[in-house]
């Protein structure tokens, strides 16, 4: 004979199987969409920083720019030379001492303080 009891705890045991399964593909289809937002915000990331400089030979540096490396570093040497999309260029001077000093100007020869 089937007692009620034995009925009942098998019925239990069924729903929490079943609730147990519901809430695991619940939490793997967030799971899933978490992934894909934080994979849209790296994303994003990477492309806001693609602002950057590029190297470039000293022989494209505009004539303001010259003009004002003259002036601010006449003991100076130039160590490189990168210029972004914005016509900014970034400067490595190498002082007279053997330090190094990044710079940034314009292509019109105004300094600009980045950090």
């Amino acid at each position: 004979m089937i007692k009620i009891k034995d009925v009942l705890t098998t019925k239990i045991v069924r729903m929490k199987n079943y609730a147990i399964l519901v809430l695991l593909a619940l939490g793997m289809t967030l799971n899933a969409s978490a992934m894909n937002v934080s994979n849209t915000v790296v994303s994003e990331v990477v492309m806001n920083s693609v602002d950057e400089f590029v190297k470039i030979k000293s022989n494209q540096l505009t004539p303001p720019v010259i003009e004002e490396i003259l002036k601010q570093y006449p003991t100076s040497k130039l160590g490189a030379a990168y210029k972004n999309d914005k016509g900014e260029f970034k400067l490595v001077m190498v002082l007279k001492s053997g330090t190094r000093r990044t710079v940034y100007i314009d292509q019109h020869g105004n300094w600009i303080n980045k950090k």
